[in-house]
């Protein structure tokens, strides 16, 4: 059997929608597609490419504020932030959530390995990076975890927003499964044992939304 590309435990075959085979893994609750089945950057780009991202959509600013309202709470006001999985912007202007965070004084930056491919900007530390609807389009997490850990300063934190998968039935049916570039979907359990892994503090300020806390160096 192939081994869950989080935790690297051995994976067990899960359920095949529309000749789609996904995996789930006992460890860590993954729930993820097949390799063979990943799209390539091409499908992605024209999928990402209809993406609505408005800076001036008031329900879309709202949306992201689940994140980052309970986030500025916790950073200094002069914070450096990476928004990871930035997408595009319109008419290279900033990307909604950057300027959502500009507004408050932070320094951000940007990358995405199809809009904002600026390598650059992985080689610096931040006081936090965020992912915003990006870790579902993960196709290898394990690698990618390990890159936004690797950026991280001592004390730093991970914000993720993504929409939990909670019930095996309703999986074939399910909204987020439908969307062709989700290809890894994430439990609870998920969460826990990313938090344990990289000995993160996990806070869950909305159901959709979890802080990932660096340990400090002592």
């Amino acid at each position: 059997m192939p081994e869950c590309r989080l935790c690297h435990h051995e994976a067990e075959n899960f359920i095949t929608v529309n000749d789609v085979h996904y995996l789930n893994c006992p460890q860590c609750g993954l729930r993820f597609m097949a390799v063979d089945h990943l799209p390539d950057i091409a499908s992605e780009k024209a999928h990402y490419d209809h993406h609505q991202n408005d800076s001036d959509d008031q329900g879309y600013r709202d949306f992201l504020a689940r994140l980052l309202t309970p986030l500025t709470k916790k950073l200094p006001h002069d914070a450096q932030v990476l928004d990871f999985g930035s997408g595009p912007s319109v008419d290279g202007k900033d990307t909604c959530l950057a300027r959502m965070m500009r507004d408050f004084g932070y320094q951000v930056s940007c990358y995405d390995p199809i809009y904002c491919d600026d390598v650059s900007s992985l080689t610096r530390v931040y006081d936090a990076v965020t992912a915003t609807e990006v870790i579902e389009h993960f196709h290898y997490p394990r690698r990618m975890f390990d890159r936004l850990y690797n950026v991280l300063k001592p004390g730093g934190i991970l914000a993720v927003m993504t929409l939990l998968q909670t019930d095996d039935d309703a999986f074939a049916d399910w909204h987020y499964r439908r969307d062709p570039t989700h290809v890894a979907f994430y439990r609870e359990e998920s969460f826990h044992w990313l938090s344990q892994h990289y000995d993160y503090s996990l806070t869950r300020p909305h159901q959709n939304v979890a802080f990932f806390q660096k340990a400090v160096l002592s």
